[in-house]
């Protein structure tokens, strides 16, 4: 027997999107959806309530604790709804089971299962951003002017005044020389300094450019890798697609696991398949593991007990469960066998030989134990003839000589002492 393949494998995860977004077009779930906001809404506003009364003055908290509690048994009795609508919901899926899945083509196109390599942008990061830029050179003021002390005149320069002058000259002179070296130094300083700022600024874009480059490189590397992988994966399914079309035994199985991993069932009653596949005699062998009828809900209604605030239930009659169960385990034989055939549209597959069946617990050892509740075989010709929109799922069963269990819901197993090939004429 064989679990799901590569393939098979990557189909099913990308069918629980499918899965998740069919769910939420039935209307029963948008119901229940619904509810669940009234309820949200409703808690909500009894929680307001409840701090306006906190706040509120003596004369005025009366009122608004009558307006809380008004609010919460709103939400109470939302939320039983909506927990009535999420029932309901749960008891239509698995009531549809085989309707659900005549209007959808289960056909596997294998060419949409190719690849394109997605990849994402690429980010530099703080890689991304230039090295700020140094400003501009502040030139220093123009250099000191020189000034020469005035020439002295008439008895000014006649009583020393020359010897003064040259004296004040000459101090001049040297004030302005001092002054203009001082203007150099601090002309040379600023040059220096516009100087190294730029080479270390030069110096550290020129790392960032370095580091942006390396990280370029490594994106463009994941690129390839990933378009790498996914050229391998798509040759995989190539030389899969090839091996199908030439009735190599794996593929066909493989192809099978895809079409099943494609059923979507309701989250109430998951199932499990495994399979194998006979290439001489085209016959696939299917077991179907189901849920035991423990595991299936069996409340009829929840409501609200406002005198003991608390929600209570109410079971479904034991023939309302019996019977439910008794028609999902029909309806989960007949829609393995039309998903498959309808799936092989060129013929790999002649017939099915199916069970299926529940795991329990013995009640005589504690051991483990698996109980076949429908054990039937069908030729492709036969089953595609039926038109399974019309048919009673037992009545159809009975017609491909099934061994069917008496009671499912009591875990009696299918009497296989007659066999399951002998149809009914």
């Amino acid at each position: 027997m064989a679990k799901r393949g590569f393939f098979a494998e990557i189909n099913y995860q990308a069918q629980q999107a499918e899965k998740r977004r069919r769910q939420q077009e039935a209307q029963a779930v948008r119901a229940h959806n619904a509810a669940v906001r009234d309820h949200e809404r409703a808690v909500k506003a009894a929680e307001r309530a409840r701090a306006a009364a906190a706040r509120a003055s003596e004369a005025q908290r009366k009122e608004a604790e009558k307006e809380a509690t008004r609010l919460y048994l709103e939400a109470r009795t939302a939320e039983v709804e909506a927990l009535n609508k999420e029932l309901k919901s749960s008891y239509d899926d698995i009531d549809s089971l085989l309707s659900w899945t005549l209007g959808i083509d289960d056909y596997v196109d294998l060419e949409s299962l190719k690849a394109i390599a997605e990849h994402p942008p690429f980010d530099p990061g703080r890689l991304g951003t230039p090295t700020p830029s140094v400003p501009d050179l502040v030139y220093p003021p123009p250099p000191p002017p020189y000034v020469e002390p005035a020439t002295p005149k008439g008895l000014a320069g006649a009583f020393g005044g020359k010897r003064k002058h040259a004296e004040a000259l000459a101090a001049a002179q040297a004030a302005h020389q001092q002054a203009v070296a001082v203007w150099h130094e601090q002309c040379a300083k600023s040059y220096e300094e516009h100087a190294a700022a730029l080479a270390k600024r030069e110096q550290a874009e020129a790392e960032r450019l370095a580091r942006l480059a390396e990280a370029e490189a490594a994106y463009r590397g994941e690129c390839v890798q990933r378009e790498a992988d996914v050229a391998a994966k798509n040759e995989e399914l190539t030389k899969f697609i090839n091996d199908l079309a030439f009735d190599v035994e794996y593929a066909v199985r493989d192809y099978v696991g895809i079409v099943l991993a494609n059923s979507v069932y309701p989250d109430a009653f998951p199932v499990d398949h495994d399979y194998s596949f006979d290439l001489p005699t085209r016959e696939l062998t299917l077991k179907v593991d189901i849920p035991e009828p423990s595991a299936v809900p069996t409340v009829k209604e929840y409501k609200y007990i406002k005198a003991k605030d608390e929600i209570a239930t109410t079971q479904l009659a034991a023939k309302a469960q019996k019977d439910r169960y008794t028609a999902a385990v029909h309806q989960v034989a007949l829609r393995t066998m039309h998903e498959v055939f309808e799936a092989d549209r060129v013929g790999k597959i002649r017939s099915v030989a199916l069970t299926v069946g529940t795991n329990t617990i013995a009640p005589a050892t504690g051991q483990p134990k698996y109980v076949p509740l429908v054990i039937v075989a069908a030729d492709r010709d036969t089953f595609n003839s039926f038109d399974l929109a019309k048919v009673v799922p037992k009545a159809t069963l009975d017609h491909l000589g099934a061994a069917v269990s008496k009671s499912p819901f009591d875990l009696a197993p299918a009497d296989t002492s007659r066999g399951v090939r002998q149809r009914d004429q």
